[in-house]
């Protein structure tokens, strides 16, 4: 790589420690050059818009805005391209994170030169997965059988992706607030999942 074409990164974790090596370990590297580090979600959505980096390596639990929301917002601004970085394996997460817009997902136990390895390949324009994860999201499809919503089911959750309230989507329907609420009882049961931005994000999956 000739000089002055680094790909430039910024590394995102709430733990200066981690983040302090995890920036040694990328400029050790000829072709990298970390150009910012950010401690909290807010901080990295506005070093990305400021560095306008290549990549970010992303953490996704942080104390203000977490991981996947400020993956939407730095990839919805088209500020880079994220890579998440994290401890956490499980399918919910996984898939939120590439819902959010990341292109790569892997874990803190990579060893260091898959790391590398990861950066490269999403500056590419590939996504690397840890094998774990990869798995994990393997799983989840097999597990995920189809599931049977009525129309009136599919018209709220189509809503409640698009963020509206009980009281809009009940004055949009011309139904009560009760009745919304026991549709998305019954739909949350239905497809597997516990709050409305977890039913948001499988009704963007599924296309509602």
């Amino acid at each position: 790589m000739t000089p002055g074409t680094e790909i430039r990164v910024v590394v995102v974790d709430d733990h200066a420690v981690v983040r302090a090596g995890l920036a040694q370990l990328l400029c050790g590297a000829e072709d990298i050059d970390v150009v910012a580090t950010a401690g909290g979600g807010e901080e990295a959505v506005a070093l990305a818009a400021q560095e306008r980096p290549d990549v970010v390596v992303m953490d996704l639990q942080m104390p203000d805005v977490d991981g996947v929301e400020a993956t939407r917002r730095i990839v919805a601004a088209g500020s880079a391209q994220v890579m998440v970085l994290t401890s956490f394996s499980d399918s919910e997460r996984i898939e939120a994170a590439l819902d959010a817009g990341a292109v790569g997902y892997l874990l803190k136990d990579s060893d260091p030169e898959d790391l590398l390895a990861g950066v490269r390949a999403v500056h590419r324009g590939e996504s690397p997965l840890h094998p774990r994860a990869a798995r994990q999201l393997l799983g989840a499809r097999r597990a995920s059988p189809g599931v049977e919503l009525t129309a009136r089911e599919r018209e709220v959750l189509g809503l409640v992706r698009e963020g509206l309230a009980n009281k809009q989507i009940a004055r949009r329907l011309g139904i009560s607030e009760r009745t919304v609420k026991a549709h998305l009882t019954s739909t949350f049961a239905t497809i597997g999942v516990q709050d409305r931005t977890q039913a948001a994000l499988w009704a963007e999956r599924h296309g509602l």
